[in-house]
């Protein structure tokens, strides 16, 4: 059941704290969609379809999200995790959007606190093999200059020089013979698939009706204008009404656009990216670490996160499943190759832990380097009322939200404010991240997933304990954490908790296969589904890791 929120919840920096959690119930959101009359419908459950629900819901619209599969299933849970304005787009000539970033990163940082947190990143100066030699050091100081006064000093510190020692004791792995000195600088970071949740969950929060495993298979028009969608979910086909459509399905757009005939749909490149897991303790990084990459002219980053060690990315074009992107063993020995290169340590395929691969969706024509690329983004409507968003990045989601509403409102012929500049995401209100993280422990753990909600998981903690066992041996998460994913979160199998609600499958693919059992167990209970169904979705995801692990090995 969604309690529906009072104005003064709407109103910009509303504290949004509940003594209740946000219940989201499946087969009232499935009531309210069938033969619903939306005044906007946004398809699309990555960050820019759920930013864009909780910007439209703000402003007081009925609105409805629909998701095919879970929310970010796509795109946005297989991204960089880095909340940034970004270097390499300053080396482009691109400093307006680097300016609007860091901009939209406070945002986020003020906005969704306990999910996206300061990250600092080491650039290593190498007397040989480097990202760049001592020769060039002093122009990439001037470039931090300018990143620093395009935005980055809103994070409160400047960036840092450092000498050689200071790298080591960030990540004392580097080959120490070829170490001259580094640079830090600040950015910040977030998990991705939770803070796309968060966004989903908030424009509920605020009235929206939000759906996962709610496949749009047509846009429907009545005079020559678009006036709502056919939707399948539950085995069921839903017409649904909406005063305005808004596609946001990102790279998916290349495949299926939802125009009218004839209509020119915008050119989608996609540009696939790919990571690596590895443990730790074989990088010791306290810091993204920048690292060169032999043979080409990009760099690879390693983050740190947990004891786990993310290791990427690559950026290259992609023509084929869109869902079915995964790492492959080229991929994975051009990154370890890499990492081998800048660092005195000894790591190989076996230690590989899990990987993921996703595609960006630039808007572009084919041609050139994709990493030449810029990440802007385009909206568009046609003659029939329909809206299209796609492009830019994680960063700037809110803003293309807000781009985008504007649009929509056009078609309705209506007028409201934005208010998601100053709107809290659910949990966030009243967190205090530097006294969470100083507590440590399962406090700090709950805390940076769950913000202020964390009480929440520690009330199905308090009520059974048995539920504080670890989902898998060595991860944080726990089964009380698959209880309130099911009862609050819209999880619906197996694969929604170890993929997206949770990160097992990327940090401990292979063990996350064997938790798959007691997992579905959990959600069994919890969501009264058959046993029948139960076990097609454990064998379903050990299927899924199993492929993901022979293409990531070579075998296939």
């Amino acid at each position: 059941m969604i309690s529906l929120p009072s104005r003064k919840h709407k109103a910009g920096r509303a504290r949004m704290v509940s003594d209740t959690p946000l219940r989201l119930d499946r087969a009232e959101n499935i009531d309210r969609l069938d033969n619903g009359q939306f005044d906007v419908l946004v398809v699309g459950g990555g960050v820019t379809g759920a930013y864009t629900a909780m910007d439209a819901a703000l402003r007081g619209y009925r609105v409805a999200l629909l998701e095919k599969d879970d929310f970010a299933s796509g795109t946005s849970s297989k991204s960089s995790k880095m909340i940034h304005g970004g270097l390499r787009y300053i080396e482009q000539g691109n400093l307006p959007l680097v300016r609007h970033s860091l901009l939209e990163r406070q945002r986020l940082r003020r906005n969704g606190g306990h999910l996206v947190q300061r990250l600092p990143f080491l650039f290593p100066v190498l007397s040989q093999d480097g990202v760049f030699d001592r020769r060039l050091a002093a122009g990439f100081e001037s470039l931090l200059w300018t990143y620093d006064l395009a935005g980055g000093w809103r994070e409160g510190v400047l960036h840092q020089k450092l000498t050689k020692n200071e790298v080591l004791s960030h990540c004392p792995t580097f080959k120490a013979e070829n170490l001259d000195g580094g640079f830090m600088y600040y950015d910040a970071r977030a998990d991705d698939a939770r803070l796309t949740l968060a966004l989903a969950r908030t424009a509920a929060f605020h009235g929206a009706t939000v759906l996962n495993g709610a496949k749009v298979t047509d846009v429907t028009r009545a005079g020559g204008k678009v006036n709502g969608v056919v939707v399948q979910t539950d085995g069921r086909e839903l017409q649904v009404s909406a005063g305005v459509v808004i596609i946001a399905t990102g790279v998916w757009l290349r495949d299926w656009t939802g125009a009218g005939k004839d209509v020119d749909a915008p050119q989608i490149r996609p540009a696939k990216g790919v990571h690596i897991a590895v443990p730790w303790s074989k990088i010791r990084n306290d810091c993204t670490v920048t690292i060169p990459v032999p043979g080409r002219n990009r760099r690879a980053t390693i983050t740190r996160w947990g004891n786990t060690s993310y290791l990427g990315t690559t950026d290259e074009d992609y023509s084929g499943d869109l869902d079915d992107v995964n790492c492959t063993r080229e991929e994975m020995n051009f990154l370890l190759e890499g990492a081998q290169t800048a660092l005195n340590m000894e790591i190989g395929p076996q230690d590989v832990l899990g990987s993921i691969g996703g595609c960006r969706p630039l808007v572009a024509p084919p041609g050139g380097k994709t990493i030449e690329v810029k990440r802007n983004h385009e909206i568009r409507t046609d003659a029939d009322g329909l809206v299209t968003v796609v492009g830019g990045k994680l960063t700037t989601a809110r803003h293309m939200a807000e781009q985008t509403v504007d649009a929509a409102q056009k078609v309705l012929g209506r007028r409201r404010r934005c208010g998601t500049k100053d709107a809290y995401l659910l949990g966030a209100a009243g967190y205090d991240g530097e006294a969470t993280v100083a507590t440590g422990g399962l406090a700090s753990h709950l805390g940076e997933r769950y913000g202020t909600e964390a009480r929440f998981v520690t009330d199905i903690l308090a009520e059974n304990p048995a539920l504080g066992r670890p989902i898998i041996d060595g991860l944080p998460y726990l089964e009380a954490e698959v209880v309130y994913a099911a009862r609050h979160e819209l999880a619906r199998s197996v694969d929604d908790i170890l993929s997206r609600r949770t990160r097992a499958r990327i940090m401990a693919r292979d063990s996350s296969a064997s938790a798959a059992d007691r997992v579905g167990e959990l959600l069994m209970k919890e969501l009264d589904l058959p046993a029948s169904e139960i076990d097609a979705q454990v064998a379903e995801y050990k299927k899924q890791t199993e492929h993901e692990r022979a293409i990531l090995m070579g075998e296939k």
